[in-house]
């Protein structure tokens, strides 16, 4: 029997890899099926603690396991940015695109060092109790210019070490082998088989 799980998003793209890492053990619904939850600010300082927010506050209005994930693209040549800010580095309202554009501008400026890496925090909750956190992180460094036209966020310029391709570039199955999110999405199946159990 499948486990429904809500995943605390209301991003398409995100919903679709959960759908495709969770296989068809889970059930996956996001809150486009519930317009009235509202998700919790990312006020955190870091990943595990903004996906903790947006988890355990929509667990409380529906009676499945919740999940929420925060993730996001650390450049080591600026500090580790954009981080936690990394969907909304060239501003709240920012695309993709101009995000995208602003990490690129900034790398060029300086004529900066490219190494670069994905983490993904994922954290579990049930009626307004967290239950657990679990992440996943790759290495890789960020490409000149975007290349690719699968994914979405940084992968047009995120290139995997050992890989020749940029995220953008792969087939989703290759992707959804060495992501950053498989990673953490594998460390959450664990977790919920021990629940089941």
């Amino acid at each position: 029997m499948q486990m429904k799980l809500l995943l605390a998003s209301r991003n398409p793209h995100k919903t679709r890899e959960f759908r495709e890492l969770l296989k068809k053990e889970f059930l996956i619904d996001d809150l486009n099926s519930f317009p009235k939850i509202k998700i919790a600010e990312e006020t955190g300082n870091s990943f595990v603690e903004n996906a903790t927010l947006k988890a355990v506050s929509a667990s409380k209005h529906q009676d499945s396991f919740t999940i929420a994930d925060d993730s996001g693209l650390e450049v080591d040549a600026l500090a580790g940015a954009p981080g936690i800010y990394s969907a909304r580095y060239a501003g709240e309202k920012a695309t993709d695109h101009q995000n995208v554009e602003k990490l690129l501008k900034e790398l060029r400026a300086g004529n900066k060092e490219r190494s670069a890496g994905f983490r993904c925090a994922i954290a579990l909750a049930k009626n307004g109790k967290l239950l657990g956190t679990f992440e996943g992180a790759v290495k890789g460094g960020i490409v000149d210019r975007p290349r690719g036209t699968n994914g979405f966020g940084y992968d047009p310029v995120f290139q995997p070490n050992g890989f020749e391709q940029t995220f953008a570039e792969m087939a989703a199955e290759l992707k959804n082998e060495i992501s950053h999110r498989a990673k953490a999405i594998a460390a959450l199946r664990e977790g919920l088989r021990k629940i089941e159990d």
